[in-house]
């Protein structure tokens, strides 16, 4: 009777203890990865997009600037628009420990302020300190 309630007590300390992790080791032939969680957000265009030309620059400058200092501050390390994206403009990808915490620091975008960008954020796991040629 206390043997079944015992063991979903330890599996769910350690699923909770795992899930809490930010990164874990994954061994592949002779090769070791370490993995690491990220937030990946999806900017999609945003229902506000009928700013007048010069205000649409003007926020567009904002938004680069805003990328440029989350960059600098170590908590952006991909960012980029779709080609022909439609609806789908961008992706981000943030090395911050949480949703809440990527989806803050770019709710202070001037895009997604003005509305002309809206966010979805979800956790993603790559390999640790993978680059882009």
């Amino acid at each position: 009777m206390y043997k079944p309630f015992i063991l979903l007590i330890f599996l769910t300390v350690i699923g909770l203890s795992v899930s809490a992790q930010r990164e874990f080791k994954m061994t592949e032939g002779d090769t070791t990865f370490v993995m690491k969680r990220y937030v990946f957000m999806l900017l999609e265009k945003g229902s506000e997009r009928s700013q007048d030309s010069v205000t649409a620059a003007e926020i567009q400058k904002g938004h680069m600037a805003h990328l440029n200092k989350l960059s600098e501050m170590g908590k952006l390390s991909v960012a980029g628009p779709f080609e022909n994206g439609g609806d789908h403009r961008g992706l981000l990808i943030f090395d911050v420990e949480t949703i809440d915490e990527a989806l803050k620091l770019e709710g202070d975008d001037p895009a997604v302020k003005s509305g002309r960008l809206k966010m979805e954020a979800i956790y993603w796991w790559g390999a640790k300190g993978t680059k882009l040629p």
